[in-house]
């Protein structure tokens, strides 16, 4: 796994806008917290990232989200925040003591009933989904061995004019030339998907902060 680069000046930026502009509160600082408890790692979406989803949600006009990747529940709160009173947000998290922990900070936070947890692999999670109302966003952070095949799975489980965000785009460049790194060849290999599908018109956005040099890409289904 690629080891992202924290530069002073990046980091520095990304903590005037957050105070200045995103302002999230005391449920995001206590989901920072829960995660230094825990002793989970440190791979929670940005602030600044955070609120982006929260406005795109809300852009579009989602009432229903399926998030890949739940972690402590940062991004599933901001989402959740995005959306109308009777929104609905699956969320679906690998590793049963992370989504405990997400179960708290969302209850916490005051969107328990508008969340269901699903724990386990995603890909087993995923088609017990088809068949069900579409979704009108998807954010995919999750493993990224598996972004073609969760991006696969969004394109059946949504509609013509949801929105898939799939973070970690830009693996500190690695993209360009991923060699050995496993996950830098499935994330590039997942955006040659998104570029060659007839269903998606796809875009992505280089970032840098906190997390190092990153990025995430944003499609909007045909």
């Amino acid at each position: 796994m690629v080891e992202h680069q924290r530069q002073p000046g990046w980091a520095e930026v990304e903590e005037y806008l957050s105070a200045t502009l995103v302002r999230g509160g005391g449920d995001m600082d206590a989901v920072i917290s829960s995660i230094d408890r825990a002793g989970m790692p440190r791979i929670e979406v940005a602030p600044t990232a955070g609120k982006l989803l929260m406005l795109l949600a809300r852009i579009q006009g989602a009432r229903r989200v399926l998030e890949i990747g739940t972690l402590a529940g940062f991004s599933t709160i901001w989402l959740a925040r995005g959306l109308p009173g009777d929104g609905h947000i699956t969320t679906c998290e690998f590793l049963p003591e992370h989504a405990a922990v997400a179960r708290g900070n969302i209850d916490a936070a005051g969107f328990g009933a508008m969340v269901d947890i699903r724990i386990g692999p995603a890909l087993d999670t995923l088609p017990t989904l088809a068949g069900g109302e579409p979704y009108d966003f998807v954010f995919i952070d999750a493993d990224k061995g598996n972004d073609t095949n969760y991006l696969q799975w969004a394109l059946k489980l949504t509609r013509p004019g949801s929105v898939i965000v799939m973070d970690n785009v830009i693996w500190e460049g690695t993209i360009l030339d991923p060699g050995d790194d496993l996950d830098a060849a499935a994330i590039r290999a997942a955006l040659d998907f998104m570029g060659a599908s007839d269903s998606l018109e796809a875009t992505a956005i280089q970032t840098a902060g906190s997390k190092g040099w990153d990025g995430f890409a944003i499609a909007v289904v045909k």
